[in-house]
């Protein structure tokens, strides 16, 4: 039996399936990850620089321009079959965790519900001075043309500048949805990692977590990534063709179109 079959047999007998999703998923609807070189305007900027608590106080306009161009690319960006797999698994599985690093909102757009943002979200931005969340994003951003400025929203209650809503270098990640994340890692008994190299920590420690507390780990990644001990596999490959096959495998009345197709 291959290590495809393996998974999809334990899929089919998950009572608790956490599936723990990085950058690579995002990537296959065209959205750029921090390793990708940026384009246009913000060709000239290292995205590890603009990404800082520091670089919004020196020049916040500059920060909230790159973080409206970015949204702009989620929301022109559509989820893909990786996303739909996934909300597609909640209705064959008793119950499923789904925890993400990314910071758009396709898998909330691909049906799949009370999803753990690790990175907070483009969609949620906040007063950088108060903390209070701001509801009056626009639903168009405008990328800033050559020469022009954007200057962050104002809180309605302070009046300090609107932050975008994700965790910047430096910063800790919320800690109700990392706790939520570890605990459901030590309930689970099957764990999809998908699209992330697992290295950068605290995030990491989510697949390990479910392997100590005896679940079965299985990375599913482009790369094909070290693996130890006989309840960890890896299924090289893009999210978008391996987890509609896997579905398909494991519950015989899903076809691959049903989890391939948009809704």
């Amino acid at each position: 039996m291959n290590d495809l079959q393996i998974v999809a047999e334990a899929l089919r007998c998950a009572r608790h399936l956490v599936v723990f999703t990085g950058a690579g998923v995002s990537a296959e609807s065209g959205i750029p990850t921090f390793r990708d070189a940026l384009s246009g305007l913000w060709q000239r900027f290292d995205p590890g620089e603009l990404a800082t608590a520091e670089a919004f106080r020196r020049d916040p306009a500059l920060v909230w321009g790159w973080y409206e161009w970015r949204r702009t690319k989620v929301l022109q960006a559509q989820p893909n079959p990786a996303h739909l797999a996934i909300a597609e698994l909640a209705r064959h599985v008793p119950q499923l965790t789904l925890v993400t690093q990314n910071v758009d909102d396709l898998h909330e757009r691909a049906g799949s519900t009370e999803v753990i943002h690790l990175h907070g979200s483009l969609h949620q931005p906040r007063c950088f001075d108060c903390q209070r969340p701001f509801a009056g994003l626009a639903d168009d951003p405008q990328e800033p043309a050559e020469g022009r400025r954007i200057e962050p929203p104002r809180c309605p209650r302070c009046g300090g500048p609107v932050r975008p809503g994700v965790v910047w270098f430096g910063e800790m990640l919320p800690e109700p949805a990392l706790q939520q994340a570890f605990a459901a890692a030590e309930a689970c008994d099957l764990l999809l990692s998908v699209g992330t190299s697992g290295v950068v920590y605290p995030a990491a420690q989510i697949p390990q977590l479910a392997l100590q507390a005896g679940a079965r780990v299985v990375h599913i990644n482009p790369q094909p990534l070290v693996i130890q001990g006989v309840r960890e596999h890896c299924l090289v490959g893009a999210a978008g063709m391996v987890l509609p096959e896997l579905l398909a495998r494991a519950f015989a009345g899903a076809s691959r179109d049903d989890v391939s197709r948009p809704r």
